[in-house]
This record gives C-alpha cells, sequence and structure tokens, in this order.
C-alpha cells in the first residue's frame, strides 16, 4: 500500500504529530497544514496567526536545514526546527514529501516497524563496517558505549528519536533517559504520534565512538 495512503489512515485514526511537526487538517481551505507544534495554535487564526505562509513541499527542505540561530541541523532528528512558518499542503502525496524532507523516511520506517518488517543493526555490526580513520571506533569498550548513548542521544542532547539498536545482540542498552525515550517530544500520547526511530547509530555517534576508543586507548598506554 502506498505510504501516502497508509499516512492517510494514520491522520484519521487521531495521529498528528510527528516529531517536531503538527499536522493539522481542513486549516482555512487547505487539506493538510504543517507547522511546529509550538505554532500550531496560531495556524489556526485568522490569516494563519501571521505565520509564513509556504504553499507546496518544495520548501521544506530549506525550512528543515538551519535552526532558529542559524546554526546548521546536522541530524534531522536534531530537537531545534525553527518556528514562524506555516506549510499548506494539497494531498497526501505532498505531505508525504514535505514530511521526507523534514525526516527522511520517518514515516516509511514506522509503517516498517509497525508490520515487523524493520532491519536494525546494532552497534557493533555497524562499527565492523567502518573503514579509513573509523577503523578504530571497533574498540571501544561496552562501557564506553553506553556512557555515549547518555551523553550523546536523547532529547537532553537535542535529539528526538527512539533508539531500537542495541551494543550487540546479546547487550542492550542501560536504562536512562535517552534509551527509555519514546521518539516522541513534548508531553503527547503516543497514540497520537508518528515517533522518530534509529534504526542504527548515526554517523555523528560513530564518530564520537571513535574519539572515545581513542581516549581508551590512552588511558591503557598510560
Amino acid at each position: 500500500m502506498p505510504i501516502a495512503v497508509e499516512l492517510r489512515k494514520l491522520i484519521r485514526s487521531g495521529i498528528h504529530r510527528i516529531g517536531e511537526l503538527e499536522i493539522q487538517t481542513d486549516v482555512y481551505g487547505y487539506p493538510y497544514v504543517l507547522c511546529h507544534w509550538l505554532d500550531s495554535g496560531l495556524a489556526t487564526e485568522s490569516a494563519l496567526g501571521g505565520l509564513e505562509l509556504h504553499e507546496g513541499p518544495e520548501t521544506a527542505r530549506e525550512i528543515s536545514t538551519f535552526a532558529e540561530n542559524g546554526t546548521y541541523r546536522f541530524i534531522k532528528g536534531q530537537v531545534n526546527l525553527k518556528r514562524g512558518w506555516v506549510m499548506a499542503l494539497q494531498t497526501e502525496e505532498e505531505l508525504r514529501q514535505a514530511l521526507d524532507q523534514f525526516y527522511p523516511a520517518s514515516v516509511g520506517l514506522f509503517l516498517a516497524h509497525r508490520h515487523g518488517a524493520l532491519e536494525i543493526e546494532n552497534l557493533r555490526d555497524k562499527l565492523q563496517r567502518q573503514t579509513g580513520m573509523y577503523r578504530f571506533a571497533r574498540t571501544i569498550s561496552d562501557a564506553g558505549a553506553q556512557e555515549l548513548v547518555r551523553t550523546v542521544c536523547g532529547p537532553a542532547h537535542q535529539c528526538a528519536k527512539r533508539i531500537l539498536w542495541q551494543i550487540d545482540a546479546h547487550t542492550p542498552l542501560d536504562d536512562s533517559e535517552a534509551s527509555r525515550f519514546a521518539g516522541v517530544p513534548g508531553d503527547l500520547p503516543p497514540a497520537e504520534a508518528i515517533p522518530l526511530l534509529c534504526r542504527e547509530a548515526c554517523n555523528h555517534f560513530v564518530a564520537e565512538c571513535r574519539r572515545v576508543a581513542k581516549t581508551e586507548a590512552g588511558q591503557k598506554a598510560g
């Protein structure tokens, strides 16, 4: 079934949030409207609450590239999406295209996970595939990797994704705010949102693994 059709069903079931995006329907003649969830009240006001109007999904990438302070959002799951805009969309396909720009493949990953078909890559498997300067990341200790999850991942460190991977097949992540985060920013019931899912460690995490591994090697040598 096309993702756009699945998306329509999800919205009709009561889902209206993904990441920091609020999905609204039938606002001032627009079938779908996207905005930052903290601006959702403005989007239903006359003249869309003074928010900058974007018609169609074409500017989604531009909006999501930089945070409010101008810094580059190197991970799309960061919780620093800028505010002050509203995006009007005419069809479920336009909505899908916009969401894929804000949060690449997020809806597809959610649907695959819901149907038990999402492939998850544990950290050790990810690190074993690293080459060149990142080969050294393979040597990080389990304790070092567990500490990295606490200090790099989760909403406290601007990541809004729910971690699905483990250290390896036999080593789950230690309990922490990051490991238990459901992938839904804000105080919203899980049934009303599409969670952002992390099926494998991101490149930023791998780079941090290399840094920690080098520190651990230096401590052993000393």
